[in-house]
């Protein structure tokens, strides 16, 4: 057939040379092999070819990913910016999503004649020790030697582990109770009926609580779980499950009130709220209610007392319910600069931390915006505060105070030198002047945390604590009445103090309604999340068998 010449082979392996060097793409080159040994039909060639081409787009693909996890740092880097910041991550995740899919398929077309399953699981990356394994035994076809005959003997081994899902499926639990009656005086003795978590209600305590972490964990409306039980044979209508989502939350209130107990009881905690739209009775329009979440977690100060959220509901974000959230709390509040909280700083009982990362977010759009170099600058002297965070994260209360009065308390000091004689050279109207103003009206609740080891830089426990709440308001609305969100205020802070304590919510949860209706309500603090975390370790789950 047609052949390439020598120049041309030259130039095929100087493309593909130049290729490996701008993105790592494996190609024959001649660092690799003689161009000689290239083969010279044009079929072949175009194999070679198709060969690095489906290696250059894994190669994008990887550089999707790393401009992903770029933005990502960045983020983290710098705060949440926008909510345009956020979608765009939003887009990023689905584009990389689709190019990791393409570039599968490609591989498929490449290698179509290579056989799956020869292909043995990774052993870099071993699955979990605690999931159950069914264990099938591949024998070969027959015992004997395909070349000889001879009866085969054993040798050993090979074992390879494939992860697989086994989709959820509903189970009826039919309780019977034999009636025993007296030979002699004709009584009857019969067990008594088992609790059930909603009074005459069908569902179980696995189902009520696989409602709720999908409505208010992985943001799954109710008339769409209604549709995806339907699937599967069942037929549970909206309502149905609003009704047992409203018994739930009411089952489960003193559970709720013992976290917040929990939470107040700390001399410091972090505070932070966010919108959630309500539908007005009647008016086809909606509102703006707050969720507000209280975080106690004394973890980066190497405080042994388990973490804890608990979330409360408002029609609105005036100042009063703060006040009245927090009326029996005494200690440290980490806070952004909302006046709404003022009020508590009044008289002593609560004293205001103010927080780092929103001071950062406003140099940081500055220097986004225009190329700051003087907000560049105030952006290095902030992150060289939190690289000393970084390295006293979990140490005693006594040691970061230590560690900040030695390392963080002289750049603070010219830190707030620096803004001052910045303030007086630039524009008093300008963004950067606004900046720095937010800085110096709160430097005595920004250094707060240098002299108290057991305080945090920022508040970003809290922030981290709402967004759960930001993810699910794009799906649903409370409607009806303010009554929703205290509803929803009440599960996210069963949900969130099981994650801030390493449990799975559904599996707390399935627990706790498994017990409480039923539990003395002068010893609820035992369904605590810290207080079933051994039952609930991974290694201690029951997984139910599924029927053959």
């Amino acid at each position: 057939g047609p052949v390439v010449d020598a120049a041309g082979r030259d130039r095929l392996a100087a493309s593909g040379a130049n290729r490996a060097a701008a993105g790592g793409v494996k190609v024959y080159t001649e660092s690799m092999m003689d161009t000689d040994a290239l083969p010279d039909a044009i079929s072949q060639l175009k194999a070679v070819i198709a060969s690095q081409r489906a290696e250059i787009a894994n190669q994008q693909v990887e550089i999707a990913h790393l401009k992903l996890w770029i933005a990502k740092l960045r983020r983290q880097q710098f705060g949440r910016r926008s909510e345009q910041t956020g979608k765009l991550l939003d887009q990023l995740e689905l584009q990389w999503e689709e190019l990791e899919t393409g570039a599968a398929e490609r591989d498929a077309h490449v290698e179509p004649a290579r056989s799956r399953s020869t292909v043995p699981a990774s052993a870099s990356r071993a699955l979990p020790a605690h999931l159950p394994r069914d264990i099938h035994l591949h024998h070969p076809e027959t015992m004997s030697c395909p070349d000889c005959g001879g009866p085969l003997k054993p040798l050993g081994e090979d074992a390879s582990e494939q992860l697989e899902y086994v989709p959820s499926y509903f189970r009826v639990i039919r309780h019977i109770r034999p009636k025993q009656a007296c030979g002699r005086c004709d009584r009857i003795v019969q067990a008594p009926a088992p609790g059930r978590p909603i009074s005459r209600g069908l569902a179980g305590p696995g189902l009520l609580a696989h409602v709720l972490v999908s409505k208010y964990a992985d943001h799954l409306p109710l008339y769409r779980q209604s549709e995806i039980y339907a699937r599967s044979g069942v037929e549970l209508s909206r309502s149905t499950l609003a009704d047992w989502v409203g018994e739930s939350a009411a089952l489960l209130r003193p559970l709720v009130d013992a976290v917040r107990r929990h939470v107040l009881r700390a001399d410091q905690i972090h505070a932070d709220d966010t919108p959630v739209p309500v539908l007005a009775p009647g008016k086809g329009s909606t509102t703006s209610g707050r969720l507000w979440a209280y975080v106690r977690d004394g973890r980066p100060c190497g405080d042994p007392t388990p973490p804890a959220v608990w979330f409360a509901y408002s029609p609105d974000r005036q100042g009063q319910h703060p006040r009245n959230h927090l009326r029996d709390f005494r200690g440290a509040l980490h806070a952004d600069g909302y006046a709404g909280f003022n009020g508590l700083y009044e008289g002593g009982r609560v004293y205001e931390v103010a927080c780092w990362s929103h001071v950062r977010r406003k140099f940081y759009d500055l220097h986004h915006a225009h190329a700051s170099p003087l907000a560049a600058d105030a952006l290095q002297r902030i992150g060289a505060l939190y690289a000393i965070e970084a390295e006293l994260r979990g140490q005693p209360a006594e040691v970061r105070a230590n560690g900040r009065h030695a390392r963080a308390g002289p750049q603070l000091e010219a830190f707030r030198a620096w803004l001052q004689t910045t303030l007086s050279q630039v524009s008093q109207k300008s963004a950067l002047a606004e900046a720095i103003r937010y800085a110096l009206t709160r430097w005595t609740a920004l250094t707060r945390y240098c002299d108290d080891g057991r305080l945090e830089i920022d508040n970003n426990a809290a922030e981290r604590a709402l967004r759960p709440v930001a993810l699910g308001r794009k799906n649903y609305l409370f409607a009806g009445s303010d009554a929703g969100g205290a509803r929803a205020a009440a599960i996210y802070t069963l949900i969130g103090a099981a994650k801030l304590n390493g449990l799975d919510p559904e599996a707390y949860l399935r627990t706790v309604l498994g017990q409480i209706a039923e539990h003395p309500i002068n010893r609820i603090d035992e369904l605590l999340p810290w207080n079933l975390a051994a039952p609930l370790a991974p290694d201690s789950l029951e997984i139910p068998a599924l029927a053959a």
